[in-house]
């Protein structure tokens, strides 16, 4: 598989509770990957092993052909988080909210250069707020928000990309905006990774996705295979879920 994402067998505990339970899943380069699954099927703490924000018990994670550590020291992945906390004290304008996903790439003097401000400049125009990029973030609407850390990530230029719900809480334009971004970042050659409870537009969205509950990876196949009722009649009939 060209370089993407790869989890086998990963064992994710939090204490005694088990968040991710021998969990194996693989997205290749240029491909949209949909984590699907009720609340607490694991797929949060999936989007965090790949991060490395957490450890697992068992199992080994890939990101990008190396480990997590390694891959967000070369900034070669990037990540939107289901909720983005703001500082409502000091609060960036949008073009510094932007600047943020250059940081890995700036030398000693850690000041833009002009292939920084150019990626900058050109991930507020995919996302549409080029014209909003001087308001502070506080000051958006919850879709032009979510569009914002898209943003950031994008400038990060990194070959995969994570999302925690990036379409929860948007409005449609928002919503169609940044699903087109995310096509054609994989059109490029970038592993995407998106958790998500849209399953309408997940056909149009993803190469392919992965059906999570239990807190394990019960699916992985294409989103028409994942989307049959008596597939997602998985999810919705083990209960329990954390």
């Amino acid at each position: 598989m060209t370089a993407g994402i790869a989890l086998t067998d990963v064992t994710v505990r939090y204490g005694d509770v088990v968040a991710l339970e021998r969990a194996t899943l693989a997205v290749g380069a240029g491909r949209v990957c949909g984590l699907v699954g009720t609340n607490g099927s694991g797929k949060s703490t999936l989007l965090k092993a790949l991060l490395g924000l957490v450890r697992p018990d068992g199992g080994t994670v890939t990101v990008a052909g190396g480990s997590p550590q390694a891959a967000r020291r070369r900034a070669l992945v990037a990540y939107v988080p289901q909720a983005e906390q703001v500082d409502v004290a000091f609060p960036l304008d949008v073009r510094g909210v932007v600047e943020q996903g250059r940081y890995g790439h700036l030398g000693p003097t850690r000041r833009l250069r002009p292939a920084d401000r150019d990626a900058v400049e050109q991930a507020l125009a995919r996302v549409g707020l080029t014209d909003l990029a001087h308001r502070t973030v506080v000051a958006l609407s919850g879709g032009q928000r979510k569009r914002a850390f898209v943003a950031r990530a994008l400038a990060q230029e990194a070959s995969v990309l994570l999302l925690d719900e990036p379409f929860a809480g948007v409005d449609r334009p928002s919503q169609d905006t940044i699903s087109g971004v995310l096509r054609e970042l994989a059109d490029g050659g970038a592993c995407v990774v998106v958790a998500t409870h849209d399953l309408a537009g997940l056909p149009e969205l993803a190469d392919e996705a992965a059906l999570l509950a239990g807190r394990r990876v019960l699916v992985h196949d294409t989103p028409a295979v994942v989307l049959r009722p008596e597939t997602l009649a998985l999810t919705f009939g083990l209960g329990g879920e954390r």
